[in-house]
This record gives C-alpha cells, sequence and structure tokens, in this order.
C-alpha cells in the first residue's frame, strides 16, 4: 500500500522488512509506526563499503561487499501550531471529503447511538478547514450491529480510520469503519498512556498492562 504524505502519532506506515525507521518513527513488532505529526519523506540508501585493516603493513586494505540496505522512513518535524500540523499540504486549495474518501478522524463526542468526530485528512491530505462527520452505531462493524455499544468502540480523544459512504447532512458527513482496516489507530488509555492493538477489539497499556475495548483498525 502506498505511503501516506501527512501522518499522525501512532500512524502505521509500512513494513520493517521493507523500510527502515528514521527520525520521527519508531518500530512495534516488525512495524513501523510515526513517533510525531508531519509529513512523511522517504530516503534511499546509499551504498558504501567499510575498509577491512590487516595485521601487516604490505597487505593491501580490502573491503567488505555493500550490504544491502532499505529506504529509510522520516517523519519531518511538524510546525509550531496544530492549525499549521493540518494546513502542511494543499495550501492552494481545499479538499472536500466525498463517497469512498478516506479519513482520519478525530473523536469529539460520544452518545447512545453515534460517534461524532472532526474529520483531519482526507484521502492522505490534511484538512485546511474542520469538517465534523458521524459514525453511527450501524456503521460501527460489519456483523452484530445490534450489539454495537459506541462506549466501547470509541472514546473521546481516539483517532480513527473510517471511509465516507454519505455526505448526510450540511453539517456532518457519515462515515464508516465496517470494514477490518477501518477503526482505532491510535487510543491513549485512562492513565494517559499511549496504547498498542492486542486484537481486533482491545488495546493495551504498556505501562500498567491493562486492556481497553475499542474497534481497532487492522494495521498496514
Amino acid at each position: 500500500m502506498a505511503l501516506p504524505t501527512l501522518a499522525l502519532p501512532g500512524q502505521p506506515l509500512g513494513p520493517s522488512s521493507k523500510y527502515a525507521p528514521g527520525p520521527g518513527t519508531h518500530i512495534h513488532e516488525s512495524q513501523i509506526y510515526a513517533s510525531i505529526a508531519g509529513p512523511v519523506t522517504t530516503q534511499a540508501p546509499t551504498p558504501s563499503t567499510k575498509p577491512q585493516s590487516t595485521s601487516t603493513t604490505s597487505a593491501k586494505p580490502t573491503s567488505t561487499p555493500a550490504q544491502p540496505s532499505l529506504p529509510i522512513l522520516s517523519i519531518s518535524r511538524a510546525p509550531s501550531s496544530p492549525h499549521d500540523i493540518l494546513s502542511t499540504s494543499s495550501a492552494s486549495s481545499t479538499v472536500l471529503p466525498s463517497v469512498d474518501s478516506i479519513v482520519l478522524c478525530r473523536v469529539i463526542r460520544l452518545g447512545p447511538r453515534f460517534a461524532s468526530v472532526e474529520i483531519l485528512a482526507i484521502d492522505d491530505v490534511a484538512c485546511r478547514e474542520s469538517f465534523q462527520g458521524l459514525i453511527r452505531r450501524e456503521d460501527v462493524r460489519a456483523t452484530e450491529k445490534d450489539k454495537v455499544r459506541i462506549e466501547e468502540a470509541f472514546r473521546v480523544g481516539d483517532i480513527v480510520r473510517g471511509v465516507v459512504i454519505s455526505l448526510g447532512d450540511q453539517s456532518n458527513y457519515y462515515i464508516s469503519t465496517a470494514e477490518n482496516r477501518f477503526g482505532v489507530v491510535l487510543a491513549r488509555s485512562e492513565a494517559g498512556n499511549k496504547m498498542f492493538p492486542v486484537s481486533w477489539k482491545e488495546f493495551r497499556d504498556p505501562r500498567t498492562g491493562k486492556s481497553e475495548v475499542r474497534k481497532v483498525a487492522k494495521p498496514f
């Protein structure tokens, strides 16, 4: 899958078998994740040879063959303000959500039948203005929709990957996380620690060891 042009903290970028981690990234379970928000860049590896010293002065130094290396994934430092972070891309035009757009959004409010979200990025392009969306209970997952509880799928502050399924009304876009690849990509525990996914419905706090229920997005 293509690399995103802009990443948020905790967003998966690619497998460590294809890329090497650079500044602004980290590895967890063979997957490279963004540690900070900002544009994603790749740097081609430069093959080099390392002279091998010998014990005699008359012998010519030999060199070891260049080892195959991987492209380096990095996240550039974001601008000073959160608004500038979301305005890095597409400075001259406004990107609007449309049906089938892949979006990254932040959960801002929970209700018994829906989660209200703020759309941060559309198809890997950061939003220059705020768009509001709704994830309805029937759009959270593909099976057992009648058993979905919004408070067990999302928490306020979660970063969610989803797809726009309807332009909705004048104030909200309708977003779905029913597919396995959609759901929460970044979550913090009740203790305020960044968590990592352990199953399709659980995140775990690495410091306290406690698990919390979420609708987890499948990593790339």
